[in-house]
């Protein structure tokens, strides 16, 4: 088991709209990396963007259980994320994506629930596959 358990938006969103085509994988994740999650702020944000305000509430009870924390400060890995940002600019990394990338550089025994493939391309420390868990390809 992962010290360190991030999410991205789309696990957060996939967890919490039924609607979300990865909504069952997510809720077999949630209980298999249990609480607290780890995120960042941008990440956060897309969240609460892609939820829209009927998923506030569930979002906004996640943040005041603590069961998702926000663990990244930007200023202080400004350089090192958007070195990733232009790296992967081919694919237009987002700037959630470089902050959680950053994570796994920075926190031991990582691990990323996400519903982006993307970040199975992306490298950690350069080289490194980011460790993470995705829904398996359709």
């Amino acid at each position: 088991m992962a010290a360190n358990v991030l999410v991205d938006a789309g696990f957060v969103v996939a967890l919490l709209s039924r609607r979300d085509n990865h909504h069952r994988w997510a809720l077999t994740k949630a209980p298999q990396h249990e609480p607290p999650w780890t995120t960042c702020e941008a990440a956060l944000s897309e969240a609460f963007h892609l939820l829209g305000a009927h998923g506030v509430p569930a979002l906004s009870a996640l943040l005041r259980r603590r069961s998702m924390l926000v663990g990244f400060e930007l200023a202080q890995n400004l350089e090192p994320v958007l070195k990733l940002m232009q790296k992967y600019a081919d694919i237009s990394m987002s700037l959630a994506d470089a902050c959680l990338v950053r994570m796994t550089e920075t926190l031991p025994d990582p691990l990323i629930l996400t519903t982006d493939a993307d970040f199975r391309v992306y490298r950690r420390h350069s080289r490194h596959v980011v460790p993470c868990v995705t829904p398996d390809p359709r």
